[in-house]
């Protein structure tokens, strides 16, 4: 019966001790992912931030920090992964809503921009033959650019119906309008 309290005793103690240790490590990645977003090196803010979820995926606040570093560094699928699995931890984490919206609508843009440049492109490549009939994005492209559109207008409403003394009010009230007009032109356009 000693010997089993024994290594149960051990056991608890390597436990406690490997969670106390994992714990340390995570928290200097999310420290040091702090100082290189302060510095501007987005791509190493990310590597870091990564490398602490790996170790620990249960902080709501490391997916926040993935998902502003990713949207600063122009990558915004990534930033929207982590920005709603962060919101699966900690629904009530209002910022989440913000940056969100952020993310999406870069999204938006980036598809909406990467498609009208293809289409330049081709336009140059056939002598301007067709020239008006190629400056539209794909059906595909455009339902994508639409729904994120959508979800960022809503997600930016929800953060300011949440925050009502929101420090960036108007910047999110300013996304939601360009988002709503975006998206009646385009019905506009549809009939």
């Amino acid at each position: 019966m000693k010997k089993a309290l024994m290594i149960a005793s051990i056991l608890f103690v390597a436990v406690i001790s490997t969670a106390c240790i994992n714990n340390i490590a995570v928290q200097e990645l999310n420290n040091k992912a702090a100082e290189y977003m302060e510095k501007g090196d987005y791509e190493s803010a990310i590597n870091r931030l990564q490398a602490s979820l790996d170790l620990d995926s249960s902080i709501y606040q490391t997916y926040y920090n993935l998902g502003v570093a990713s949207i600063n560094a122009n990558k915004y699928e990534q930033a929207i992964e982590a920005l709603e699995s962060g919101i699966k931890i900690n629904p009530d984490f209002n910022d989440f809503y913000y940056s969100l919206g952020v993310a999406q609508i870069g999204l938006a843009d980036e598809i909406y921009e990467k498609s009208t440049e293809e289409d330049k492109e081709e336009d140059v490549q056939e002598n301007k033959q067709n020239a008006d009939k190629n400056n539209e994005i794909t059906d595909e492209d455009k339902i994508k650019v639409r729904e994120l559109k959508k979800k960022a207008s809503e997600n930016l409403t929800k953060y300011l119906k949440s925050a009502s003394d929101a420090k960036d009010k108007e910047s999110a009230q300013e996304m939601i309008k360009q988002c709503e007009e975006f998206l009646t032109n385009e019905e506009k356009k549809e009939d």
